[in-house]
């Protein structure tokens, strides 16, 4: 059983990753927003709080997250945990390290998934999605073979996201960085980052993520 977490900027795969490992190892993904709409959806005493908060429109704290992740922690192991969207800063690296302390857990690997940000900006200004099966393309990489029809399905709904556009993720870059920076030199002092390319084709970064994993 390994317990790792994935650190990537928008766009560099760590959803496509995660569920991979999911499917091959039987891990569990704790996605911090799937674990909040979950929760909120539950109807139990930690879910009422999180309903609360988030229908104020307020971020939910730490110490809520913390106890969702504890949650979770006392539940089925699989075949280890993935935090994804987690932790963030430095003071919840601190709270989960003291958590998975007293779950009698540890934190096997940081896999940082790192990318060029002019070639991520490139990948996902480009990128588009048929509305009717989900299938993804690209406009340089992976255009479908006839001009607005889906190749799987035959769709002609072919849709973006609002948030594709160079200067949305240039934003979201910046404030990946900012709050991510610290952790980065958090778990290097450690000894726990692994730094994997991001941009390489997705059985190359899995092949890389699954050699980090076979030696933690």
């Amino acid at each position: 059983m390994t317990n790792i977490i994935l650190l990537g900027p928008p766009g560099a795969g760590k959803g496509t990753q995660a569920k991979r490992l999911v499917d091959e190892r039987g891990m569990i993904q704790l996605s911090t927003g799937d674990m909040l709409r979950e929760a909120k959806a539950s109807g139990t005493e930690m879910g009422r709080k999180v309903a609360e908060v988030m229908d104020r429109g307020d971020l939910v704290t730490d110490e809520i997250v913390i106890g969702l992740i504890e949650e979770k922690l006392a539940g089925p192991h699989g075949g280890g945990f993935i935090f994804d969207g987690f932790p963030r800063t430095l003071g919840q690296a601190d709270a989960l390290e003291a958590l998975m302390a007293k779950m009698g857990e540890s934190l096997d690997a940081v896999i940082e998934m790192r990318v060029d940000d002019a070639a991520l900006v490139a990948r996902i200004t480009g990128r588009y999605t048929c509305g009717n099966c989900g299938a993804v393309y690209h406009d340089t990489t992976r255009p479908t073979k006839v001009e607005g029809v889906c190749d799987v399905c035959g769709s002609t709904d072919m849709r973006r996201r609002a948030d594709d556009t160079e200067d949305a993720l240039k934003q979201r870059l910046m404030e990946y960085y900012k709050k991510t920076s610290p952790l980065i030199g958090y778990y290097h002092a450690k000894g726990a980052l692994h730094v994997i390319d991001g941009l390489a084709e997705i059985d190359s970064v899995a092949a890389a993520i699954a050699k980090v994993l076979d030696k933690a």
